[in-house]
Parts: structure tokens; sequence; C-alpha cells
């Protein structure tokens, strides 16, 4: 099973100006309002956690993760520790 990570953003551009500065080129998208990512190792999701509340302030974004099937997390600066965590107790492989 796939997981999952989905930005949202009420702000036109804010999402293609963190990938850009994530991916360290430019992003294009086509919806300047939502994006998802899907990951086959859900390890590699830790570094977009980990990116994205530590620049938080900078961007106007939420972040959705979903390691389960239909069930969607917000990430936070109070549960993003305990996410990652889990990622790795989870899928220690």
């Amino acid at each position: 099973m796939s997981t999952i990570i989905n930005f949202y953003s009420d702000t036109k551009g804010e999402i293609s100006k963190f990938l850009s500065n994530f991916y360290g080129k430019q992003t294009i998208l086509e919806n300047d309002f939502k994006w998802e990512k899907t990951f086959e190792n859900p390890i590699q999701m830790a570094d977009f956690l980990g990116v994205f509340i530590d620049n938080k302030d900078l961007y106007k974004i939420n972040m959705w993760i979903s390691l389960d099937e239909g069930i969607f997390i917000n990430v936070t600066e109070d549960n993003v520790d305990n996410i990652i965590r889990y990622l790795y107790e989870r899928y220690p492989y």
C-alpha cells in the first residue's frame, strides 16, 4: 500500500514556492491549491515532514498525510515528532 502526502493552500503559488525550495528547482503545478505525492516507502515522507514543519511559518500551506487508506492526519507542530517516530517504528526497513 502507498502512503500519501497532500498539501493544501488558499494562497495561489504557495505550494509551488515550497516545492521549488524543497527540490532546489522551479516547480510549476497544474493546481495552485492542492498537491499530492504518493510513496511506496513511507520513510521517504520523513524529509517532507521535517522540512514542512521547520518552514511552516514561511508558507501558508496545510499538510495532511495518509498511512492507511481513507484516513488522513493533519500534520502540526504538536504531532510531527510523534508521526516521524511512528513511521520508523511501523516501517523499520
